[in-house]
């Protein structure tokens, strides 16, 4: 490759990026800071390749990615420190986008800290071979108390710790700018020259005067060829033999993708939108079924979502790996997946907000931080949007209490607020259009994609009484927790018992899976709402420490995950099904209530009078009902196969409802009708 200089830029490579910029030659040593917006960027020995490609953000990265800090690669040994404050200070949590817990002084603070202040101090990372390394990410720390970070540094690198060599700018020593706040990641990149070694040091030169030693920093860097195995003893993680397109996808690139999928496999695949977004990009759907466009009677329907925060990237590109999987696997005739196409109509919404991930990707997958990009357009939460169902449900409770009166309590099906529905209400339009599909879709199960942890969250996800948090089930829980189990004891890494935390919590202590509510309160989360307003039963899946990992990691990240999604989708045949029909007519009917025994929490058949109610493996007394109609009673067995039983209903007219459907054709009653109508008078008479 040819040195990398300090020649002007090409500024076509950021026209390519979709950032406008004025370029500026700037000396060797001096960092970069890419904004979100236009303005000014001084960049640090960068160039474009032959084609006009700009070399650093993700195309540079992908020549040279990230070596793993963030997301754990690169294991805790393999970091070390000139010193350090406290063990929740080591050089372990020396690593990008760490998060501290609210509690400053416990094992999970959020960043290394120096236990001196001098020019002495460093953070070391151990490559385990021969690397050239090409430039170091650093951030501030993470802390609700503190506010420290790095000014400027200097950097050496070593084969064996001993002899250290720095980086060089001309015949000088380098020294890189660091940090102006604690949250903006800042790039540099070193000279080709010097920069092939085992190890590598950061060495803090000037802090912010009112703060100390802290930083975050993940470091970037090739891996040297190994023609004679002399590294063969490191266990490298596995990619994949899946031939998808394992990259970032923006939206006109996701978008293309989609597309790709329909043309090879149009007639199992149909793209459809449910709304746009509020900058007009529109949120596409990939449906999966052997009759894509309509609903089949008795085949359930489930949902993927992934995007809800923008910067949370990984969910996106693992939805569009599935939708081409599926399609691969099933035109090669693999029983699993063409039985799951075949019995399951399937959603795959990848970007819940689109305008969000723009912003993100538009930074790089290295340098977008921890919160660009998670919000909307408007700069709101999606995660804290939807209706707020908890309490409507809860203030019934309270009220049938104190009052006893229970025409105000109701567990399923929940109506909206008229305050939410207001056309001046706080709601995003991503929020809407969503809520919108939910009603028109009889989804049974969803999972929501999210990132920044590895952990499996079931409902409720509000607190009751407005704790910081505390357990909160649903009337449903052993169900959810079996959902909770069945991806979180697949995954690959969540089942990996030698993992360490991401952040701050340490979800291994419970298997992986953790009540919402249980982990931190959130009002008006789309798991709860989707639960008391729909019958649809959702979970929230935290799939990587790392919000937006590198390219890179996207096979194996597929690899992870790929069990978790195919096995979680088939829970959705789980428990019963059947169909609720007039007796007489043999029609189906719809808005009948299925109610199961013990379990407070009922659900609706559908339009065709078809239903799904998701119940772990033992024997239920189930009644349903429906207005007009007399209710029916009998006993269900769920069985421990993967495929559901089926419960069909008949139900008959009341004789009330019969004499009103008469009546309103201005027929005449059947005897029969006459007969039990004289019945109910002379009972009445009786009576009184």
């Amino acid at each position: 490759m040819h040195p990398l200089d300090t020649h002007w830029l090409n500024q076509r490579c950021f026209h390519q990026l979709g950032i406008d910029v004025e370029l500026t030659s700037v000396p060797s040593g001096q960092s970069l800071n890419l904004p979100s917006t236009t303005a000014p960027v001084k960049a640090l020995n960068s160039t474009c390749n032959s084609h006009g490609h700009v070399m650093f953000m993700d195309s540079f990265l992908t020549q040279c990615p990230p070596l793993g800090l963030e997301s754990l690669r690169v294991k805790d040994p393999q970091l070390r420190a000139s010193s350090y404050k406290r063990r929740g200070l080591g050089p372990h949590r020396g690593r990008l986008n760490i998060q501290s817990g609210i509690e400053d002084g416990d094992i999970y603070d959020g960043a290394w800290c120096a236990q001196y202040e001098d020019k002495k101090q460093w953070l070391e990372v151990d490559a385990r071979r021969p690397t050239r390394f090409t430039g170091v990410i650093l951030q501030g720390r993470s802390s609700i108390w503190s506010w420290d970070f790095i000014l400027t540094y200097k950097v050496q690198f070593s084969n064996d710790t001993l002899v250290w060599q720095p980086a060089m700018n001309g015949t000088k020593e380098a020294v890189f700018e660091g940090n102006q706040d604690t949250e903006t990641p800042v790039l540099a990149l070193f000279n080709e020259s010097a920069t092939v070694a085992r190890y590598i040091r950061i060495n803090p030169q000037s802090w912010y005067e009112n703060g100390t030693i802290c930083l975050r920093a993940e470091v970037l860097g090739c891996t040297l060829p190994d023609p004679n195995n002399i590294y063969a003893w490191q266990q490298t993680e596995q990619g994949t033999k899946d031939k998808l397109d394992f990259r970032h996808h923006n939206y006109k690139e996701m978008r293309k993708l989609m597309k790709s999928v329909t043309e090879a496999c149009p007639d199992i695949t149909h793209i459809y939108s449910i709304g746009k977004s509020h900058m007009g990009l529109k949120m596409y759907v990939m449906e999966i079924s052997d009759h894509p466009g309509k609903h089949e009677l008795g085949e359930p329907e489930f949902r993927y979502v992934a995007g809800m925060h923008g910067n949370e990237a990984l969910g996106r590109e693992l939805l569009l790996n599935l939708m081409q999987y599926i399609c691969q696997e099933y035109k090669l005739g693999n029983q699993r997946i063409v039985r799951l196409v075949k019995e399951t109509r399937i959603h795959l919404l990848p970007s819940m907000n689109p305008d969000g991930y723009e912003m993100a990707f538009k930074k790089g997958s290295e340098l977008a931080g921890w919160a660009l990009g998670r919000y909307s357009y408007q700069g709101i939460d999606m995660n804290h949007n939807f209706a707020d169902l908890n309490k409507v449900m809860w203030d019934a409770i309270e009220f049938d209490f104190q009052n006893n009166d229970k025409s105000k309590l109701i567990n399923h099906y929940i109506p909206i607020p008229e305050y939410y529905t207001a056309e001046d209400a706080f709601v995003a339009l991503e929020t809407r259009a969503v809520i919108n599909w939910m009603q028109n879709i009889p989804f049974v199960l969803s999972a929501n994609l999210h990132g920044g942890e590895l952990v499996v969250t079931y409902p409720f996800d509000r607190t009751e009484d407005w704790a910081p948090h505390d357990d909160t089930p649903t009337p449903d829980n052993s169900f959810f927790r079996w959902l909770a189990t069945v991806y979180a004891s697949t995954n690959q890494v969540m089942s990996n018992p030698d993992r360490r935390p991401c952040h701050n919590e340490n979800f291994q202590r419970y298997n992986n899976i953790i009540n919402g509510a249980n982990w931190h309160t959130v009002q008006g989360s789309m798991n709860d709402f989707s639960y008391l307003h729909t019958n649809c039963f959702d979970v929230t899946v935290e799939l990587s420490c790392d919000k937006f990992p590198h390219a890179s990691e996207l096979p194996i990240e597929w690899e992870n995950n790929k069990e978790s999604l195919l096995i979680y989708m088939e829970q959705v045949h789980r428990g019963l099904k059947g169909v609720i029909r007039d007796k007489d007519t043999e029609a189906g009917i719809a808005d009948a209530i299925i109610k199961v025994d013990d379990i407070d929490h009922h659900i609706r058949s559908v339009a065709d009078g078809d239903y799904w109610r998701l119940l772990n493996p033992g024997e239920y007394e189930v009644t349903v009902s429906a207005e007009g109609y007399n209710p029916s009673t009998r006993m269900c067995r769920v069985m421990y196969e993967h495929y559901p039983t089926i419960c069909d209903f008949r139900l008959t007219k009341t004789p009330k409802q019969r004499l009103k459907e008469i009546l309103a054709k201005g027929g005449k009653l059947p005897k029969d009708l006459q007969l039990r109508l004289r019945q109910a008078n002379n009972c009445k008479v009786i009576l009184n």
